[in-house]
């Protein structure tokens, strides 16, 4: 799962093409599948976001939920390739993104009705 949060009046216009671009990276890094597309926006007034200096209201935060198991080279290619692309497809320079990779034990996840490290039908390897 990915949470985005920015500002409401820069977030909003862009939320389908940022999600594109996030989702397009997951797969060609991670080999997620189509259908796995799980992102959160969370567009917040002006005054309820505040962020570090010399940043423009441009200034996005992502955050990615996997189930641990990813390498950390692996984890290091998606944050790279996140910057390239989200640059290249969208414009928000690299110092206006801020990118953070939580994981969780895979028995931490539910899903289905069952726990992450009972799942037997994934379509994507975790330990990449």
């Amino acid at each position: 799962m990915v949470v985005i949060y920015g500002i409401n009046q820069h977030l909003n216009p862009i939320k389908a093409a940022l999600s594109d671009v996030i989702h397009h990276c997951m797969q060609s890094v991670l080999g997620m599948p189509e259908d796995k597309r799980a992102h959160r926006f969370v567009p917040l007034e002006k005054d309820n976001f505040y962020y570090p200096g010399g940043r423009s209201d441009a200034y996005t935060v992502i955050e990615i939920n996997l189930m641990k198991g990813r390498k950390p080279d692996t984890q290091k290619q998606l944050i790279k390739t996140l910057f390239k692309e989200i640059e290249s497809a969208i414009c928000i320079e690299p110092i206006d993104v801020e990118i953070t990779i939580k994981e969780q034990e895979k028995y931490q996840w539910g899903f289905r009705g069952v726990t992450g490290d009972e799942a037997v039908d994934l379509k994507y390897k975790v330990n990449v």
